[in-house]
């Protein structure tokens, strides 16, 4: 049986003693303080753009007042390996990267690009974070990173206003959203879903709900893991069911073309900013580019759970990892407030955002949806599940144009058949 080429994630290593006082461990006391670090330039390299963009460089500008380092920002785009690649090649890797998947800390540290947390986020990360969250950090027996932004992966957002002109429900289950709540928006003259199709990323997330409700943790663990086949039928019963929605027309904005021509956050601007559409499937995150198409989150932009398709709704979580790739002056600090309270505390403050670390107060968000969906990911049981296309090799799992995200753009413009598609995703992920 095939598995995937991957370090142990077991218990989390023991944290690195202390190596620096705890001046230089920490920024300083306040907006102006030590100037510790002045005259220190520093580069992160994230995915995020927009509003979340926006939101981190808040952090990064009072990490900038406290210290007197200067830190620039880098875009990589969706693919970070991509950007990565070419950076680590000629020996210019940012200083710290936030990597969105478990499965690049994996592949960076098995090739030595990656250095081992220490000091004050060290600290942190064992005084402040769930073992589930210290796990995906983890390679090997070496903890290398901070899981710094997370997010709620198992979300239907809409507008209460086309619920109300339809007379429709939150739907508990996928038989409800695809037939009731649906048909009943068509009826009244709304479409129903707005699709992010154009990013492949937002399709895996589509898939990933769809499976762990239908098929359960185990499947789920297996088939991340490479031990169960893609052409499994667990795994085409879920494309069947995908296509409830994938295969009618009418239940998207512009028709399964349009939706494969749609990005994140076009889709979020489609049901808030032009109201094309009620309905859009998609993290916690559509907060930020739903407040920026004028919409109030909490009163006109509200989210329900991902309805059971099986016995169970789901619960997918992902997230952004923080992690050092040189030891130049001031990365230990830098991580240090990256992991922080006080900085994850600021960071929430703007939006668009949701922290790992347990003392981040849900007061810290803006509006009780908010603080609600917080507490959620706090209080993630043994059944929630990482992201699962975030967990396999990125050259199957997070590559544009490739792997996951291409098999599943085609399946959305044609989901006739189930059984090609589950063979083309084998072949991707045994890498034939």
């Amino acid at each position: 049986m095939r598995r995937y080429p991957r370090t142990g994630r077991g218990a989390v290593a023991p944290v690195a003693a202390i190596a620096l006082l705890a001046s230089a461990c920490s920024p300083g006391s306040g907006p102006g303080g030590s100037g510790e670090l002045d005259g220190v330039e520093l580069t992160v390299a994230a995915k995020w753009t927009g509003a979340e963009e926006e939101g981190f460089r808040a952090v990064l500008d009072e990490f900038e007042a406290q210290t007197g380092a200067s830190v620039s920002y880098e875009s990589t785009g969706e693919d970070t390996g991509a950007y990565l690649g070419p950076k680590i090649e000629a020996g210019e890797p940012p200083d710290i990267a936030a990597l969105p998947q478990p499965g690049l800390v994996d592949e960076y540290a098995e090739r030595g690009e990656l250095v081992p947390l220490s000091g004050a986020a060290a600290t942190t990360l064992e005084e402040e974070y769930a073992d589930y969250w210290q796990d995906l950090g983890t390679a090997g027996d070496e903890t290398y990173g901070v899981l710094v932004k997370a997010a709620h992966k198992s979300l239907v957002w809409y507008r209460p206003d086309a619920f109300d002109e339809a007379g429709v429900q939150e739907p508990a289950t996928w038989d409800d959203m695809v037939g009731t709540t649906s048909s009943t928006l068509s009826d009244a003259g709304i479409t129903p879903f707005a699709m992010c199709g154009a990013s492949g990323w937002t399709l895996t997330d589509w898939f990933e709900n769809v499976y762990l409700s239908e098929n359960g943790p185990e499947s789920y663990d297996q088939l991340a893991a490479g031990e169960l086949s893609w052409t499994d039928d667990s795994v085409v019963q879920s494309l069947e069911t995908l296509a409830d929605v994938w295969g009618e027309d009418d239940l998207m904005v512009g028709g399964r073309d349009g939706a494969v021509q749609t990005d994140f956050p076009s889709c979020v601007n489609q049901v808030y900013g032009q109201e094309d559409a009620a309905m859009v499937v998609e993290a916690d995150f559509v907060a930020a580019p739903a407040r920026e198409a004028g919409a109030t989150v909490g009163e006109n932009a509200v989210a329900f759970p991902f309805p059971a398709v099986g016995e169970d709704p789901p619960v997918v979580v992902a997230g952004d990892i923080a992690v050092a790739m040189t030891e130049n002056e001031g990365v230990p600090e830098l991580m240090a407030y990256l992991s922080s309270a006080e900085a994850q505390e600021l960071w929430a403050e703007q939006g668009g955002y949701l922290s790992a670390n347990s003392e981040v107060p849900t007061g810290a968000y803006e509006d009780e949806f908010t603080q609600g969906l917080a507490q959620t990911v706090l209080d993630a049981g043994e059944d929630v599940r990482y992201d699962l296309s975030d967990q396999v090799p990125s050259a199957f799992g997070a590559t544009e144009g490739s792997g996951m995200w291409a098999i599943l753009q085609d399946y959305l413009r044609d989901p006739g058949d189930p059984e090609g598609t589950a063979e083309e995703l084998e072949q991707a992920a045994s890498g034939s």
